[in-house]
């Protein structure tokens, strides 16, 4: 029997509801907008295509659906960044409006969280998400994931485990935001002992441009190499750019525009010692979560 105008009105008007937490699990889960996106069209079409009247929770329906779905894609989402041409770094994407994404709480989002995150099974990092950033219940995480109570425990137990041994206590956004610009004036004037004051000994500097011309297709790794790098790219990098501030994944980036096309986002995470991560973003392709990106 074709469904009703007023049917679909009333999917659609659910879906609505709910989006901005589905797309906080997908994004969490795939740290990619785009794959986000993507996966809640796929979410959505499915839905249309449900028998709604025998679906007592559609939050718990979406929810699930998102998650498992979420679970297939990132399995083969990690298989093409195999060919991936330099390092590989999350997708900003744009949280002014939406400091949680969705979410009870900011976790899960920030850079530094979503590279570990890369490192957990596809179920770990299902489980880590939906407890820690939207605080659901083992039992109901145990029914999504298709397993025990116990057993979710212990796959949160072993993310929460692994995030907290290789991660250091991150500063506050305002200590963020502070460094941010004092080393975005370092970098510019090319001041090799200003940047050395900012780093900690194993700060990473990591650019994403996928094989772009003139983008380092390695980590940069250390305080005297960075500082290096980053001097010997000042003269040139920097002529005819401006910057303007913008909040991603929680946190201060700088977008950097030269004649006003989006050149690049960069930003650092940084702990009680300093700068330990430089990111940089330069994949067209990865920037079109943004204002004003491609």
């Amino acid at each position: 029997m074709p469904e009703s105008g007023v049917d679909l009105a009333q999917a659609a008007a659910v879906f609505t509801e709910l989006r901005p937490r589905l797309f906080g699990i997908a994004y969490r889960m795939l740290s990619s907008a785009a794959e986000a996106e993507d996966l809640l069209q796929e979410v959505w079409l499915r839905w249309q295509a449900t028998d709604r009247a025998a679906v007592h929770n559609p939050a718990a329906f979406l929810t699930t659906m998102t998650t498992r779905l979420a679970i297939n894609e990132l399995q083969s989402a990690r298989v093409r960044r195999e060919t991936y041409i330099g390092p590989w770094l999350p997708e900003p994407v744009d949280t002014s409006a939406d400091p949680y994404l969705g979410a009870e709480r900011g976790e899960a989002l920030e850079f530094a969280a979503l590279l570990l995150m890369e490192k957990l099974t596809p179920n770990e990092r299902a489980a880590y998400v939906l407890r820690e950033a939207f605080d659901y219940a083992y039992a109901h995480i145990a029914e999504i994931l298709q397993t025990t109570e116990p057993a979710v425990r212990q796959l949160v137990s072993r993310a929460r485990k692994h995030m907290a041994g290789e991660r250091r206590t991150p500063a506050t956004p305002t200590e963020q935001r502070e460094l941010l610009t004092t080393f975005l004036a370092a970098a510019r004037s090319g001041d090799m002992a200003a940047l050395e004051r900012l780093f900690t000994p194993d700060v990473t500097s990591m650019s994403d441009g996928n094989g772009a011309v003139r983008v380092s297709r390695r980590p940069v790794v250390g305080t005297l190499r960075v500082a290096k790098f980053l001097a010997a790219v000042a003269d040139w990098f920097w002529d005819g750019t401006d910057i303007q501030w913008a909040t991603t994944n929680g946190q201060t980036s700088a977008v950097i525009r030269r004649d006003g096309s989006l050149v690049a986002v960069v930003t650092v995470t940084a702990t009680a010692d300093g700068i330990d991560q430089v990111l940089w973003m330069f994949n067209p392709a990865k920037l079109t979560a943004l204002p004003g990106g491609a």
